[in-house]
């Protein structure tokens, strides 16, 4: 296992990885990602899940805010990792982690507001219609919440989401012991099976079918920072459902920076309340960017958050083109521009730990976790 200092150190430097030789294309970079195993569990009381939902979040601690703010510790990093697993009948367990670094070689304040908030001038979001885009890749990876929120497809069970969506930072919230998850689907009509009506020129109208949450797991570090100055740096959290949902999912991967993104975009995709029952897709230029936060101006309405951010970059070791989650879309912070207050969109960027945290959760083998 390396040493504090040379965690600190890999915490600093690991971003600024650039891809070797990608030429034109826009090349996914190597990480080395550390191992983070679970170290002791403690069962905790049933929570009363009495908090309200809250579809999106505010943080006055923008983005000077956060580059002044101190590295963590290495135990602080543990503390804020550490993880609690809610389970569909209301049991509740803390897990606490280690952290290391493995050798290659080795097996084993006040915030402010606003009317309109999150659509920045013209709206720019993109309503998905009809069954050949919606059941298709990339859009089909997107899912909805029994909470309200979004939450995107990452494995065979498994849907990455924002942690708000089912924890307020204190408590869970009112929906969350009896979550579920819910998949758009053609609504059939028994007079219409087997007709064809190809030739009508309206939309297919589309449903919810929906598939219930085996367990859920939540960072200590949203629980104790409760969106103040790291909570929305954690602002994150892993749903398993209780059955396979049989749909092409979206693997995660660790966030490049900002300057190798194609273009400097991101895109995302999600059920913004002021459009019910339709799925939004939306992409943008990121503005600026901390070791854990993107900041962009993508259009977006609460409903939209949980969203998995992602890129499409060229996969060397598998000479193909491959998207992949990179960030959680969580909300908006005003910052401080030149003096100006802006108000920005952010999302949660997916690091080397945040990879390896979600990555045990999927796999529950730190061997499948070892590239980002």
């Amino acid at each position: 296992m390396a040493g504090v200092p040379t965690l600190i150190l890999f915490l600093c430097t690991v971003k600024d990885v650039l891809p070797s030789n990608s030429r034109w294309k826009p090349t996914w970079p190597s990480y080395k990602v550390p191992v983070i195993l679970p170290q002791s569990t403690l069962n905790l009381d049933k929570p009363q899940f009495d908090a309200e939902t809250k579809l999106e979040v505010v943080s006055s601690c923008g983005l000077e805010c956060h580059k002044r703010s101190p590295l963590p510790t290495y135990e602080e990093v543990k503390d804020y990792l550490s993880y609690e697993t809610l389970y569909a009948n209301g049991s509740l367990v803390e897990t606490e982690v280690g952290i290391y670094i493995i050798s290659r070689g080795s097996d084993g304040s006040q915030s402010r507001s606003r009317t309109k908030r999150q659509i920045y001038g013209y709206d720019s979001r993109f309503s998905i219609f009809g069954k050949d885009f919606l059941l298709n890749y990339p859009f089909s990876t997107s899912v909805k919440l029994s909470t309200g929120c979004t939450g995107t497809l990452v494995a065979e069970k498994h849907v990455l989401t924002a942690a708000h969506c089912i924890h307020d930072g204190k408590s869970y919230v009112k929906g969350a012991q009896k979550l579920r998850v819910g998949f758009l689907k053609p609504k059939v009509k028994d007079g219409n099976k087997g007709a064809n009506i190809t030739s009508s020129t309206k939309p297919e109208k589309m449903k919810f079918q929906w598939i219930r949450v085996k367990r859920t797991h939540v960072p200590k570090g949203w629980i104790k920072g409760n969106a103040n100055d790291i909570g929305m740096d954690y602002d994150y959290a892993l749903l398993e459902l209780k059955k396979p949902h049989k749909r092409k999912f979206m693997k995660i991967g660790v966030s490049p920076s900002a300057r190798q993104l194609p273009g400097g975009r991101i895109h995302f995709s999600g059920y913004d309340n002021d459009r019910p029952g339709n799925l939004v897709y939306r992409f943008c230029d990121v503005k600026d960017e901390t070791f854990d936060l993107l900041y962009q101006q993508c259009d977006a309405q609460p409903g939209a958050s949980g969203s998995g951010v992602y890129v499409r970059m060229w996969k060397r070791q598998h000479q193909k083109w491959e998207r992949k989650i990179i960030g959680i879309f969580s909300g908006h912070q005003w910052v401080d521009m030149n003096g100006s207050p802006q108000d920005f969109n952010v999302a949660v960027r997916i690091t080397p730990l945040k990879y390896a945290q979600i990555c045990y959760w999927i796999k529950g083998n730190y061997l499948e976790c070892r590239d980002g």
